[in-house]
């Protein structure tokens, strides 16, 4: 098979899988629909197991795979950060006692090893799930990667309904609060557009005609994977939590722009090469496989939900937030973006009686939902699922 022919295979069921999502607004994951059709084909004997191999095209994403790292550091300026601290920390909370509780019960009913492979892509999304697949294949241990394949696919189910009821209700007293009190509404959607009028400008170390071009953003980007992957063999550490720290702090200096690879004009294919990746993982695994796991998952699944609830019920406690706006952004470690931006866009078009109304559900929902998913699936699943797979 030609490696033209193998990619637009394996490209018509990426597509299948965004047209699925479209049509349900994301109730249905793309890589759900990615992970079962390909599965299925693959044990049925319609699609070669050299499939992947011959498109080449897993290159692509192994090569990017350090760049988007460099990437998600450049996503949301320090400054964000910092006004979002609140959301950041009650994130933090509940991915941590979700993983201490999934880490302590799991392993009681199966073993540690099934207890690392599901916590960090409870908690995250694509990359932890690289990290923690690629660190159980150097382990040996072959047959756990389908723990975290199967919960890449499932915990988007729970995670975004859940969230949606949540805020849907956090925004009905949006609302309560709004009727009482026109002149905090009011602020509010001016705060908001005046925001929007006068977007912070970030600082660069590079004349501003340099950083329009494509290839020399690029070029920066791949400076900044290439010293990540050196830190990364030098002192053992993965190198995705160099990456995510090189992208920070070069964001911050104006070596990077902002979303780096997007300006780049290499986000998408970067993305594409990162599912073919995951789909390569699925490979090897068989039915029995995945049977054979079925249990370890539901437990996983059911410990770390809980855990993401009551950390998300705790950090809304101490920071005083209504719990059903602090839950939902922990939520985001289930799902990020464009689940966190789609959910509350839906919010706030379902609760808002107009569109001031819509404006104020927005303003007050989105930028914790963002800053949440950002830091549970950019940053805090990244750090926790390379530092658990070491400690196999």
């Amino acid at each position: 098979m030609s490696a033209v022919m193998a990619t637009l295979i394996i490209l018509a069921i990426i597509a299948l899988g965004e047209v699925f999502s479209i049509i349900s607004r994301a109730k249905i994951p793309t890589l759900l629909v990615v992970v079962v059709v390909f599965f299925t084909l693959l044990q049925i004997g319609v699609l070669p197991k050299d499939i992947l191999a011959a498109s080449t095209f897993t290159v692509i994403g192994a090569v990017l795979q350090p760049a988007i790292l460099v990437h998600m550091g450049t996503l949301i300026p320090l400054k964000v950060m910092k006004q979002q601290y609140k959301a950041v920390i009650i994130t933090l909370i509940g991915i941590t006692i979700s993983c201490i509780m999934m880490l302590a019960a799991v392993s009681i009913f199966f073993d540690y090893e099934t207890a690392v492979a599901g916590a960090g892509p409870l908690t995250g999304g694509i990359i932890a799930y690289l990290v923690t697949a690629e660190g159980l294949q150097a382990q040996g241990l072959t047959a756990l990667v389908a723990i975290p394949a199967i919960i890449l696919s499932l915990q988007q189910l729970i995670g975004m309904p859940l969230s949606s009821w949540m805020l849907r209700r956090h925004g009905m007293k949006l609302l309560k609060d709004m009727d009482e009190n026109k002149v905090f509404v009011a602020a509010t959607v001016e705060d908001a557009n005046r925001d929007e009028e006068e977007p912070a400008k970030r600082k660069s170390l590079f004349p501003e005609k340099l950083m329009d071009s494509h290839f020399f953003v690029l070029f920066l980007l791949f400076i900044g994977s290439a010293l990540a992957v050196w830190l990364g063999e030098l002192t053992g550490i993965s190198y995705s939590l160099f990456g995510l720290a090189i992208g920070i702090l070069g964001s911050a200096i104006g070596f990077f722009p902002e979303k780096a690879l997007e300006r780049s004009n290499g986000f998408s294919i970067a993305m594409i090469g990162l599912i073919f990746v995951v789909m390569e993982s699925l490979v090897d695994v068989t039915v029995a496989d995945i049977l054979a796991v079925l249990p370890a998952v539901s437990v996983i699944l059911i410990i770390g939900t809980i855990g993401l609830l009551l950390g998300g019920f705790l950090g809304s406690k101490l920071f005083k937030w209504d719990y059903n706006k602090g839950i939902p952004v922990v939520l985001t470690a289930m799902y990020g973006f464009p689940g966190d931006y789609l959910i509350t866009q839906e919010v706030g078009r379902s609760v808002g009686r107009n569109k001031e109304e819509e404006a104020m559900i927005m303003n007050q929902l989105l930028p914790p939902m963002l800053m949440g998913g950002f830091a549970s699936v950019s940053i805090g699943s990244v750090v926790i699922a390379s530092i658990l797979i070491q400690t196999l």
